[in-house]
Order: C-alpha cells, then sequence, then structure tokens
C-alpha cells in the first residue's frame, strides 16, 4: 500500500503539472514561445517535461516516484493528444500519418513501437547535456570550430498545417532528437578527424560509418598506412589552425566562401 500510494502520489502530480506547462505554451506571447522553440530555451521545456520528473520522482518517493513519473508522463501525452484532437477535430478528421501507419502495420503495433523509441529519449538528453557541457571547452583547447546550436537543436513542425494531436507530439519528439543526433555527430567528426583519422580494418564498417563520418572514404589514411602518413596528414590538414573535421572545408572550398565564424549561443 506504501508503494501504491507513492507511485499514484508522483503520477498525479506529474501529469497535472506537465499538463499545466503544456496549458501554459499555449498561451505564452509569440515571442516567448518562438524563444522555446531552439535551444537554449528549448534545452530548459525538455527538462521541465522529460528530465525532471524522472530525477525528482524518485528523490522524493524511491522506486515508486521514479514508476509513477513514468506513468504520468504517459498519462498526459495521452490526455494532451486527446484534447488537442478534439480542438482541431477537423484536421483530426482528415488525412494522417498514425492513420496510415495503423493501416500498414496495425494499430498496436505502431503505437507499441512509439513507446519503445521513447525508452531512449534520456540517450537524447544524456547526448545534449554532453554537446552543452563537454564540447565547449574544445574549441578554447584545441581550435575546434564553434556552432550556433539553436540551429541544430530546434523544434518546428508544429507550424506544419494539419499536423495535430498524436502525429504533432511524435513529430516534435523526431524533430528535437535530430537535431541533438545531427549536432552530437557533426562535433564527433572534428573528433575522429584531429585525433583519429586512420581507416578502419574492416572494410564493412568503414563503408557504414561513412555515412556519418564523410571523411572515412578518402580522406584518412588507409588501414594498412604508416604512422608516419598519419602524423603528416594531421601536420598537412591541421598545421594551418582550422581544426574542423576535413569535409567541411572541403565544402566550404566548393561554395567559394570562406567560413563565417559562429558562437555557441
Amino acid at each position: 500500500m506504501h508503494f501504491l500510494a507513492h507511485f499514484l502520489a508522483t503520477a498525479g502530480v506529474v501529469t497535472l503539472s506537465l499538463l499545466l506547462g503544456a496549458f501554459l505554451l499555449h498561451w505564452v506571447p509569440r515571442r516567448v514561445s518562438e524563444a522555446f522553440c531552439r535551444a537554449p530555451a528549448l534545452d530548459l521545456l525538455v527538462t521541465y517535461f522529460v528530465v525532471a520528473p524522472l530525477v525528482v520522482g524518485p528523490i522524493i518517493c524511491g522506486w515508486a516516484g521514479f514508476a509513477g513519473a513514468i506513468a504520468g508522463q504517459v498519462a498526459a501525452v495521452q490526455l494532451w493528444i486527446a484534447a488537442h484532437e478534439w480542438v482541431h477535430r477537423e484536421a483530426a478528421r482528415g488525412p494522417r500519418i498514425v492513420k496510415v501507419v495503423n493501416r500498414l502495420v496495425g494499430r498496436w503495433r505502431n503505437h507499441a513501437a512509439l513507446w519503445i523509441t521513447a525508452t531512449v529519449t534520456p540517450l537524447f538528453c544524456l547526448v545534449r547535456m554532453v554537446e552543452i557541457l563537454a564540447y565547449p571547452p574544445l574549441p578554447w583547447l584545441v581550435g575546434f570550430p564553434k556552432y550556433k546550436q539553436r540551429e541544430w537543436v530546434n523544434v518546428s513542425r508544429h507550424k506544419f498545417r494539419g499536423l495535430v494531436g498524436h502525429d504533432l507530439i511524435w513529430c516534435l519528439y523526431c524533430d528535437w532528437m535530430t537535431g541533438v543526433w545531427s549536432l552530437g555527430s557533426e562535433m564527433l567528426r572534428n573528433v575522429e578527424s584531429f585525433w583519429c583519422p586512420i581507416r578502419f580494418a574492416n572494410d564493412r564498417k568503414c563503408e557504414n560509418c561513412a555515412v556519418d563520418f564523410p571523411d572515412l572514404r578518402e580522406a584518412w589514411v588507409e588501414a594498412g598506412g604508416s604512422m608516419a602518413e598519419v602524423a603528416n596528414l594531421v601536420e598537412e590538414m591541421h598545421s594551418n589552425g582550422d581544426h574542423s573535421w576535413f569535409g567541411s572545408r572541403v565544402q566550404v572550398t566548393v561554395r567559394g566562401k570562406e567560413p563565417e565564424p559562429a558562437t555557441s549561443p
């Protein structure tokens, strides 16, 4: 009974808190809402809706609080979806992503798969934390390029006409997730091409990883090369003070423009 009481209390508080936060977002001035659509203000929203319940719940009520926080988050999402689709009934009755996918794979399979993807949200929050805390010292320490993180970490799909309820909330999740992951990949390209520009001995791995690390294709030293080649490559590519990944400079050269200095938010 003790566990159940704490579970229900936490679930109720989290559900109401998140619904209240969502309600307020619908009523804030446009200028404020636009700021919340991109980092760093967007990071505050993600912390409120995703991170805070999973941290505060266990601190106050232990495992019951953790379980209650998850239940509250799920309940808040479902209630918000129902309310948003009721307000936008005409759009909800029209063409929908959810209707098509439900028809293609089945309703329960579609929804089960979506919630499985939601379980990795903490991982993306951790990646975002690394981008905020761990990467910024690197431009100062080793000359890596700075990034305007708000140009990567932002959301805008709520502006797409007819995207409501279920489709909207999951598209916003993907919107945020894609930006966070892409920025992380961009930062990692600098790390790899600066410290480890050596192709892998496994050709299949090279082919797969080249999608996210384009320098792998031609710029890095072959796996059968020598350390002298690696040292010469690092010297050649980084002696001019530009320590970005190699492809970044190739793209700038192709465009015929000098890279513009970028600053973190």
